[in-house]
């Protein structure tokens, strides 16, 4: 589903040129849950962003889902990007004017993919799906961060995206909360979409398929 070939990215600092990524190589198959793990500066936001066609590398090839990213052009990419990956963020980034099932609706308006007649209709079974459907009209004001963070995977699966990004996704959450978002996580990845975590978590083992440990943008340690 995802192969990187040598993929350096660089970026230009007030210090000089500071190295994110460095010769990484790395395959992730369909359907794999994969915790990437490593200090603060290690990374791992770089290689999600590397993944989904936000950040392009400084050298090498980013091919997901059979697409090589190198070969698309802004607009092409923005596409792409809309149609193949879901986002969740740490702070959720939910739109406060809108409800949760607007905030699901969003990515299909933006990419036209789903017919409109049919867009409440999906982002309502999203809701359903991650176990928020009874908050399907209110704001995210009236959620808990555990309900928000819920609505953010349903948007993130708006479009039926291949892959799956998701940086720091349980860092505002209580324990028990985390556990069970982590778990929605690997319910999505044995339906078959790959799901790629960056986390300081720890007691993951039983969940995800695999850990990619970063260190200086170096992949130290698959497993």
């Amino acid at each position: 589903m995802i192969e990187l070939t040598r993929i350096t990215k660089t970026y230009a600092t007030a210090a000089g040129e500071f190295a994110a990524l460095r010769d990484v190589d790395l395959t992730i198959g369909r359907g794999e849950l994969v915790a990437v793990v490593g200090k603060s500066g290690s990374g791992k936001s770089t290689l999600l962003n590397v993944i989904g066609g936000i950040d392009a590398p400084t050298s090498g090839a980013v091919l997901v889902g059979g697409a090589d990213l190198r070969g698309l052009r802004a607009n092409a990419l923005a596409r792409w990007r809309g149609r193949n990956i879901g986002f969740v963020f740490q702070f959720f980034q939910l739109l406060p004017t809108l409800t949760a099932a607007e905030n699901v609706m969003l990515p299909m308006d933006f990419s036209g993919a789903v017919p409109a007649r049919e867009r409440r209709k999906r982002a309502l079974a999203l809701l359903d799906r991650v176990g928020v459907i009874e908050q399907a009209d209110k704001l995210p004001s009236a959620l808990s961060g555990g309900q928000q963070q819920r609505v953010a995977i349903a948007r993130a699966l708006a479009n039926e995206p291949g892959v799956v990004l998701a940086d720091e996704p349980t860092g505002n959450l209580d324990t028990g909360t985390a556990r069970a978002v982590l778990e929605l996580f690997r319910s999505m990845a044995s339906a078959g979409t790959t799901v790629i975590l960056a986390t300081h978590e720890r007691d993951i083992a039983s969940i995800i398929d695999r850990t990619i440990e970063l260190e200086d943008g170096r992949v130290r340690v698959t497993a």
